[in-house]
C-alpha cells in the first residue's frame, strides 16, 4: 500500500457517507464558478461550513472531483515534496478528475505555489482553510488575480429559519409570532451549524473549544505569538465590549499593554480569523477614520457562550451584532465598506454604508421603539437626521425588534420604518 492511500480512501469514504440532504441552501453556492479558471477559495471563522458548503456544491453538480483534508492528523507531516506523491494517489483512487477539492490546504508550506502549478495545469480548484493564512501575504504575493475569494458566515437569520422550518411568508398572528420567537432564540443562540442542528451536547463547551482553537491555530500559530494570554485577553475583551466604541489607547489602558502598536496588530489578527469584524468610524479625512473602531462577533454565540463572559442582557445590543454582520454579508462590491457615524456627543449612527467614499446607506438598530420617549426618539431619529445631514444620505433605515413599520416623513427627510424579522428576511425594500 502507498504511503497516503489508507488516509485519503478514509477521507473518500467520510465524504461520500456523508448525508448532505438536510441541509438547507446557501447564498454563497451560487458564488461558487466550477467551470472557471481561477481558484475558487472559500474563507470564514472555523465550524461555520465551508467544508461543507464546497462538498455539496461539487456532490450536486456532479463533476468528478477528488478530496484531500490537510487538517487530518494523519497528514500533519506532509511537506511539499510529498503533494506530487498525494496526487498520484488521488488518481489511483477517484480515477480521472476534473476537480480538486483542497480543504485546510494551508498547513502545507508553500501551498500557493502548489496550486499555482495545478493551476497552469488546467486543474479546476476548490480550496478552504483557516482564514488567517488564506488572507495572508502568500496569497497575494503568489497567486493576484487567480482566485475567486468568498466569504462564508454562520447561518444568517434566513438560514436560521430555513434549518428551523419557520415560516417566513406567512401572514397570519401565527406566523408572525413564530418569526418573532425564532429571532429571539436566534438572538440567543447564534447561527453556528452544529450547535444548530444540535450535534453539539454542550454549546457553551463547543464555543470555548472553538474560541481556543481560532486563538492558538489560526492567530498564534500563524503569527508565531509567544504570549498567548495577551491574545487571549484582548480576544474576550473585545466580546465583552462589542458593540462599543474603543480607541487603541483606551484598549491598551485597559489591558495593561505598553504597546498601542501590539493592540493595533492583534485586533488585526482577531479579525483576519473572522473571530472579530470590526468597523472604523466614517470621516471624510481618512487620518481619522483608524482613530477608533467598534467590533462585533462574528456569531453572537460568542458574546455570551465562553468562559467568564460577562452576562449582560443588552438584547439591543445583540441585534446590533446581528443586524451589522448580515450588512457586512450584503456587501456585493469590493468598493463598498461599513462604517459608523459619531459626532463627540451630538449624534451617532449604528452603520454607514459607504461605496467610494460616498455615504448611501443610514442604518440605525434599536430593540423597542413603541411608542418611543422623547430621549429615544431623538437619539434613533435624530441621529440618523443629523447623521444624513453630515453626509447628504436620504437613503434611512430604522430597524426595530418592536415598533410601528411604514415611512416617517420629518422635514425634507423619509425614514423607512422595519421590523427586524422583515429586514433580515429581506421582506422590505430597505
Amino acid at each position: 500500500m502507498m504511503k497516503y492511500t489508507k488516509v485519503l480512501s478514509d477521507q473518500r469514504n467520510e465524504l461520500m457517507e456523508a448525508d448532505l440532504s438536510s441541509l438547507c441552501a446557501r447564498e454563497e453556492e451560487r458564488e461558487i464558478e466550477l467551470d472557471s479558471n481561477l481558484a475558487q477559495i472559500v474563507i470564514g471563522v472555523r465550524r461555520s461550513g465551508k467544508s461543507t458548503l464546497c462538498q455539496k456544491v461539487l456532490i450536486e453538480s456532479k463533476v468528478h472531483f477528488a478530496y484531500v483534508n490537510f487538517d487530518d492528523e494523519r497528514l500533519k507531516d506532509v511537506r511539499t515534496e510529498d503533494l506530487d506523491a498525494i496526487m498520484e494517489e488521488l488518481y489511483n483512487i477517484y480515477g480521472a478528475f476534473t476537480h480538486l477539492f483542497l480543504d485546510e490546504v494551508q498547513n502545507i508550506e508553500a501551498w500557493p505555489l502548489f496550486v499555482n502549478r495545478l493551476l497552469r495545469q488546467k486543474m479546476r480548484l476548490v480550496l478552504t482553510g483557516s482564514n488567517a493564512n488564506l488572507l495572508s501575504s502568500e496569497l497575494i504575493t503568489h497567486m493576484t488575480g487567480r482566485y475567486n475569494l468568498i466569504e462564508l458566515y454562520p447561518f444568517s437569520f434566513a438560514e436560521y429559519c430555513a434549518m428551523k422550518g419557520v415560516d417566513v411568508d406567512g401572514l397570519t398572528t401565527k406566523a408572525f409570532g413564530l418569526r418573532g420567537h425564532a429571532l429571539n432564540q436566534y438572538l440567543m443562540s447564534g447561527g453556528f451549524p452544529e450547535i444548530l442542528q444540535e450535534k453539539v451536547a454542550k454549546p457553551k463547551t463547543y464555543v470555548q473549544s472553538l474560541l481556543r482553537a481560532i486563538v492558538e491555530k489560526d492567530i498564534c500559530r500563524r503569527y508565531n505569538l509567544r504570549y498567548k494570554k495577551t491574545i487571549y485577553d484582548l480576544a474576550n475583551h473585545m466580546l465583552d465590549w462589542y458593540c462599543q466604541e474603543k480607541s487603541y489607547n483606551m484598549i491598551a489602558r485597559d489591558l495593561q499593554v505598553k504597546s498601542v502598536h501590539t493592540v493595533k496588530n492583534y485586533l488585526d489578527y482577531l479579525d483576519n480569523a473572522y473571530l472579530l469584524r470590526s468597523i472604523r468610524r466614517f470621516s471624510f479625512k481618512s487620518t481619522e477614520r483608524n482613530l477608533a473602531r467598534k467590533s462585533y462577533a462574528v456569531d453572537i454565540a460568542f458574546v455570551a457562550d465562553r468562559e467568564n463572559a460577562v452576562q449582560y442582557e443588552g438584547w439591543g445590543w445583540r441585534l446590533e451584532n446581528v443586524v451589522a454582520i448580515e450588512l457586512l454579508r450584503r456587501i456585493e462590491y469590493a468598493t463598498q465598506e461599513l462604517y459608523y457615524l459619531r459626532e463627540n456627543r451630538s449624534y451617532e449612527v449604528d452603520f454607514a454604508v459607504v461605496d467610494r467614499g460616498h455615504v448611501t446607506q443610514l442604518v440605525q438598530v434599536t430593540y423597542d421603539f413603541t411608542n418611543p420617549k422623547p430621549r429615544l426618539y431623538n437619539r434613533e431619529i435624530g441621529g440618523l437626521l443629523k447623521g444624513a445631514a453630515a453626509t447628504r444620505c436620504n437613503n434611512l433605515t430604522l430597524v426595530m425588534m418592536s415598533g410601528e413599520d411604514g415611512d416617517l416623513h420629518v422635514g425634507d427627510y423619509t425614514v423607512h420604518r422595519v421590523l427586524a424579522t422583515d429586514w433580515l428576511l429581506k421582506r422590505c425594500p430597505a
